[in-house]
């Protein structure tokens, strides 16, 4: 699992990289900006990437956009964004970015449980999508569900159990266009943008049981 590491911290970055390595994750490529990770990615064509989110230049979001741009030029390409601090907004660019699979965001704190961090890269790298718990739980303290319909609050709990739309329809006995529709209506309501289908899936399952919860 050749990797390629971007962190601005020398001492975090040296100790990321002798932990990765140590335990089968090869790194190819250690980085201190957004750039060089552009770079690093070229031209080793890693099979994961680790990426801070705030680097040089400005310290604000350059490491995500670097990890969305290679995302887009490879949706296939892992990756885990690492951040100090909480920010939805973070999460939600990262999960719309690429195919929607193969991609992690993950608090800082959470290196510090090394079997945690270890399963989590492992799980991206298997192309599953992974969320710190304390992103999800900010995006729980929202209600966003307000402005929907009761089928429409429905639907979407079935979309939180994995249902298809044609699932869907068979649960409620109605037609699958009608179910389009519900869904559509409830992309729009969260304001989550057309993009990759699954992603937003992703969002409005992590919006509805974050609003389960807070409740």
């Amino acid at each position: 699992m050749r990797t390629v590491l971007a962190e601005d911290g020398a001492l975090l970055r040296e100790g990321l990289a002798a932990l990765l390595d140590r335990f089968g994750f090869p790194v190819v490529a250690t980085v201190a900006d957004a750039d060089a990770l552009i770079a690093a990615v070229a031209e080793h064509a890693p099979d994961l990437v680790v990426t801070d989110i705030r680097m040089p230049p400005g310290f604000t979001d350059e490491g995500l956009r670097a990890a969305v741009r290679l995302r887009r030029a490879n949706p296939a390409l892992p990756v885990v964004a690492l951040s100090q601090y909480v920010e939805t907004s973070y999460a939600a660019d990262l999960l719309d970015s690429g195919n929607g699979t193969g991609v992690g965001y993950l608090l800082k704190d959470r290196v510090g449980d090394v079997r945690e961090f270890l399963a989590a890269l492992r799980r991206v790298a298997a192309g599953e999508t992974v969320i710190d718990p304390e992103v999800v739980r900010k995006l729980l303290r929202r209600n966003p569900l307000a402005g929907l319909s009761n089928r429409e609050r429905e639907v979407l709990g079935l979309i939180a159990e994995g249902c298809s739309n044609a699932g869907i329809a068979e649960r409620l006995v109605v037609s699958e266009a009608a179910v389009n529709k519900h869904v559509g209506n409830i992309f729009a309501k969260l304001g989550l943008v057309p993009g990759e289908d699954r992603n937003r899936r992703v969002l409005a399952t992590l919006t509805y049981l974050g609003d389960r919860t807070a409740g």
